[in-house]
């Protein structure tokens, strides 16, 4: 059976012919808030991909005058899951926000949180970062054919850096599957950059990576691309294949977005939902986006949430198969 992550293919989607000049929508200005600074829990460590992306956000939003103003706030701990209670937990005032991708599902599947994406509410879908496989440097091998030969001939024995009960952890479980290999796992909290330091350092031999968190490493032959879990190749690693490419009928990204605590107003929302939309449209930040190896596509509340409706309903199907 086929699982996808993404249904649409990576890159910028609905972008207008001209970019927003600011972000003020009528709902922004009836927006009360009670904070000058509004915190973004990002739940993973600094470094990592999801860190470097919003502070690009943040960067953005803020040079445009923002009312109140965001700050990056790493939390990092528990695959994601601390972070994920905290901003829970939060007032629903619209002064904090949480990046959230698909961990939040992965977590809540495997038992690890008693809840899932929907103890949100949405705000806006944002960035589509495809996953590699990616070996440490000292990797007894160079290219994917090499990889594979040698997990299948010490199967159950390679060491794999994953965060246990994460996305990054569910697409070794569903490479094993599709190739009917195993791996042994080492624990790594704190998201891809701490990941990335310890494939860098050969604490282990195989790790998930994205060009986000690890693209300079990957083009300077510091870490080993193997493939990518994409449709098509990425033009920054033309020599890097496709797992269908290599008969692995797979793909699998990261979707990042912003959501709030529950119950937060429609105004604040909105607010926030216009701030992030004004940052996708515009050219110059495509370009910074872009060149961090991630795709922008802007879903709006409503959407974001159907998509995340349909997300966790493939992961369940996935994880059951699994179990199985």
């Amino acid at each position: 059976m086929r699982f996808k992550l993404t249904r649409k293919a990576l890159g910028i989607t609905g972008v207008a012919a001209l970019a927003l000049a600011g972000f003020q929508t009528p709902a922004a200005h009836s927006a009360d808030f009670p904070c000058s600074t509004a915190q973004l829990i990002v739940p993973w460590g600094p470094g990592g991909g999801t860190a470097v992306l919003f502070g690009i956000f943040e960067n953005y939003i803020n040079s445009k005058g923002a009312n109140p103003k965001i700050k990056v706030v790493t939390m990092p701990g528990q695959g994601g899951n601390k972070g994920a209670k905290v901003a829970k937990d939060k007032a629903n005032d619209g002064c904090t926000l949480f990046a959230i991708h698909q961990s939040a599902l992965t977590s809540f599947l495997q038992g690890r949180v008693d809840f899932n994406w929907d103890a949100f509410d949405t705000v806006a879908h944002l960035t589509i970062t495809p996953s590699f496989l990616a070996a440490s440097p000292k990797s007894p091998f160079n290219n994917y054919d090499e990889m594979l030969k040698h997990i299948k001939a010490n199967n159950g024995q390679v060491k794999t850096g994953a965060t246990i009960g994460a996305t990054s952890h569910f697409l070794w479980l569903r490479f094993g599957s599709a190739t009917n290999t195993k791996y042994s796992y080492v624990p790594v909290q704190g998201g891809t950059g701490k990941r990335k330091s310890l494939l860098l350092n050969d604490t282990f031999l195989l790790a998930e990576m994205n060009a986000a968190a690890a693209g300079k490493e990957m083009k300077t032959g510091a870490l080993k691309p193997l493939a990518i879990a994409a449709e098509k190749r990425d033009p920054s690693f033309p020599d890097v294949p496709t797992l269908k490419e290599k008969g692995v009928d797979m793909t699998a990204a990261l979707n990042r977005g912003i959501v709030v605590p529950k119950g937060t107003s429609k105004d604040k929302i909105e607010h926030w939902a216009a701030a992030f939309k004004a940052a996708v449209e515009d050219p110059e930040f495509q370009k910074k986006i872009a060149a961090k190896g991630t795709g922008l596509q802007y879903m709006g509340p409503q959407q974001y949430a159907d998509w995340f409706k349909a997300e966790n309903a493939l992961f369940t199907k996935l994880y059951e198969g699994i179990k199985k």
